[in-house]
Protein backbone atom coordinates (compact mmCIF):
# COMPACT_ATOMS: atom_id res chain seq x y z
CA UNK A 1 0.00 0.00 0.00
CA UNK A 2 0.71 3.72 -0.96
CA UNK A 3 0.06 6.81 0.43
CA UNK A 4 0.02 9.96 -1.29
CA UNK A 5 -1.79 13.21 -1.83
CA UNK A 6 -4.78 13.02 -4.00
CA UNK A 7 -5.54 15.51 -7.01
CA UNK A 8 -8.86 16.49 -8.30
CA UNK A 9 -8.87 13.96 -10.86
CA UNK A 10 -9.14 11.60 -7.98
CA UNK A 11 -12.61 12.95 -6.75
CA UNK A 12 -14.91 10.66 -8.14
CA UNK A 13 -13.21 7.63 -7.00
CA UNK A 14 -12.98 9.84 -3.10
CA UNK A 15 -16.77 9.81 -3.05
CA UNK A 16 -17.69 6.70 -4.54
CA UNK A 17 -15.38 5.52 -1.62
CA UNK A 18 -16.68 8.13 0.89
CA UNK A 19 -19.96 6.83 -0.05
CA UNK A 20 -19.42 3.07 0.57
CA UNK A 21 -17.49 4.00 4.19
CA UNK A 22 -19.97 5.98 5.31
CA UNK A 23 -23.28 3.66 4.85
CA UNK A 24 -22.55 1.65 7.99
CA UNK A 25 -22.74 4.87 9.03
CA UNK A 26 -25.91 6.31 8.30
CA UNK A 27 -27.22 2.84 8.72
CA UNK A 28 -26.14 3.20 12.57
CA UNK A 29 -27.73 6.61 13.30
CA UNK A 30 -30.95 5.35 11.29
CA UNK A 31 -30.12 8.83 8.92
CA UNK A 32 -29.27 8.70 5.27
CA UNK A 33 -28.67 12.45 4.86
CA UNK A 34 -25.36 12.66 6.70
CA UNK A 35 -22.89 14.88 5.27
CA UNK A 36 -20.44 12.23 3.69
CA UNK A 37 -23.35 10.44 1.62
CA UNK A 38 -24.72 13.89 0.54
CA UNK A 39 -21.30 15.87 -0.69
CA UNK A 40 -20.93 16.52 -4.49
CA UNK A 41 -18.37 15.83 -6.46
CA UNK A 42 -17.50 19.27 -6.74
CA UNK A 43 -17.64 20.07 -3.22
CA UNK A 44 -14.89 17.29 -3.05
CA UNK A 45 -12.80 18.34 -6.13
CA UNK A 46 -13.02 21.74 -4.12
CA UNK A 47 -11.80 19.94 -0.54
CA UNK A 48 -8.67 18.44 -2.61
CA UNK A 49 -7.74 21.78 -4.36
CA UNK A 50 -7.87 23.41 -1.08
CA UNK A 51 -6.89 21.15 2.00
CA UNK A 52 -4.51 18.16 2.52
CA UNK A 53 -6.51 15.08 1.17
CA UNK A 54 -4.06 12.11 1.66
CA UNK A 55 -5.06 8.94 -0.35
CA UNK A 56 -4.09 4.84 0.45
CA UNK A 57 -3.09 3.08 -2.75
CA UNK A 58 -3.33 -0.41 -3.54
CA UNK A 59 -2.35 -0.78 -6.69
CA UNK A 60 -4.36 1.83 -9.00
CA UNK A 61 -7.28 0.88 -6.17
CA UNK A 62 -7.83 4.33 -4.07
CA UNK A 63 -8.53 2.10 -0.70
CA UNK A 64 -8.82 5.22 2.08
CA UNK A 65 -8.49 8.74 2.30
CA UNK A 66 -8.75 11.45 5.36
CA UNK A 67 -8.80 14.88 4.78
CA UNK A 68 -6.66 17.74 7.05
CA UNK A 69 -6.90 21.30 7.07
CA UNK A 70 -5.07 23.77 8.95
CA UNK A 71 -6.66 26.23 10.81
CA UNK A 72 -4.18 28.12 12.56
CA UNK A 73 -2.31 25.87 14.35
CA UNK A 74 -4.75 23.05 14.86
CA UNK A 75 -5.18 20.87 12.22
CA UNK A 76 -9.09 19.80 11.27
CA UNK A 77 -9.37 15.82 10.37
CA UNK A 78 -11.79 14.76 8.71
CA UNK A 79 -13.19 12.35 6.30
CA UNK A 80 -10.96 9.28 7.27
CA UNK A 81 -12.77 6.66 5.25
CA UNK A 82 -11.40 2.66 4.71
CA UNK A 83 -13.20 0.98 1.48
CA UNK A 84 -15.60 -1.55 3.69
CA UNK A 85 -13.51 -4.75 2.29
CA UNK A 86 -10.17 -3.18 3.56
CA UNK A 87 -11.94 -2.23 7.22
CA UNK A 88 -9.70 -3.39 10.13
CA UNK A 89 -6.63 -4.23 8.21
CA UNK A 90 -4.55 -0.76 9.37
CA UNK A 91 -5.15 1.45 6.85
CA UNK A 92 -7.41 4.14 9.30
CA UNK A 93 -4.04 3.91 11.72
CA UNK A 94 -2.12 4.44 8.47
CA UNK A 95 -3.31 7.60 6.90
CA UNK A 96 -4.06 9.29 10.10
CA UNK A 97 -0.22 8.37 11.09
CA UNK A 98 0.46 9.73 7.37
CA UNK A 99 -1.26 12.61 7.84
CA UNK A 100 0.22 13.53 10.96
CA UNK A 101 3.62 13.36 9.51
CA UNK A 102 2.49 15.68 6.89
CA UNK A 103 1.74 18.51 9.22
CA UNK A 104 4.49 18.70 11.32
CA UNK A 105 3.64 22.19 12.05
CA UNK A 106 0.39 21.66 13.83
CA UNK A 107 0.15 21.55 17.28
CA UNK A 108 -3.08 19.88 17.67
CA UNK A 109 -5.10 17.56 15.54
CA UNK A 110 -9.42 17.94 16.03
CA UNK A 111 -11.71 15.77 14.84
CA UNK A 112 -14.94 14.38 15.94
CA UNK A 113 -17.51 11.25 15.45
CA UNK A 114 -20.30 9.87 16.36
CA UNK A 115 -20.92 8.76 20.03
CA UNK A 116 -21.79 5.29 18.93
CA UNK A 117 -19.43 4.81 16.63
CA UNK A 118 -17.48 2.72 18.67
CA UNK A 119 -14.72 1.42 16.74
CA UNK A 120 -13.84 4.95 15.23
CA UNK A 121 -13.67 6.14 18.99
CA UNK A 122 -11.21 3.02 19.72
CA UNK A 123 -8.57 3.72 16.62
CA UNK A 124 -8.69 7.63 17.86
CA UNK A 125 -8.08 6.77 21.25
CA UNK A 126 -5.50 4.12 20.24
CA UNK A 127 -4.01 6.94 18.71
CA UNK A 128 -3.26 9.60 21.48
CA UNK A 129 -6.77 11.81 20.32
CA UNK A 130 -8.75 12.43 23.63
CA UNK A 131 -12.19 13.40 24.16
CA UNK A 132 -12.59 17.14 24.48
CA UNK A 133 -16.51 17.04 24.59
CA UNK A 134 -19.98 16.13 23.49
CA UNK A 135 -22.66 17.98 22.13
CA UNK A 136 -26.14 15.90 21.61
CA UNK A 137 -27.37 17.06 18.19
CA UNK A 138 -30.98 15.38 18.10
CA UNK A 139 -32.12 12.08 19.77
CA UNK A 140 -30.41 10.13 17.77
CA UNK A 141 -26.80 11.84 17.31
CA UNK A 142 -24.53 12.88 20.01
CA UNK A 143 -20.91 14.18 17.96
CA UNK A 144 -18.14 13.27 20.20
CA UNK A 145 -15.48 16.00 19.58
CA UNK A 146 -11.36 14.50 20.73
CA UNK A 147 -7.77 16.12 20.10
CA UNK A 148 -4.93 15.06 19.99
CA UNK A 149 -1.68 17.06 21.08
CA UNK A 150 1.95 15.88 19.21
CA UNK A 151 4.41 14.96 22.02
CA UNK A 152 7.12 17.71 21.49
CA UNK A 153 9.35 16.89 24.37
CA UNK A 154 12.74 16.31 23.60
CA UNK A 155 13.69 12.23 23.06
CA UNK A 156 15.39 10.61 26.04
CA UNK A 157 19.04 10.77 25.83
Amino acid sequence: MVIERAEPADAGELLTLQRAAYLSEAQLYGDPYIPPLVESLEQVRKVIEGALVLKALDGTRIVGAVRGQMSGTTCLVGRLVVAPDRQGQGLGTALLGALHEELPEAEAFDLFTGHLSEGNLRLYRRLGYRETSRERMDDHLTVVYLRRTPDRSPPPR
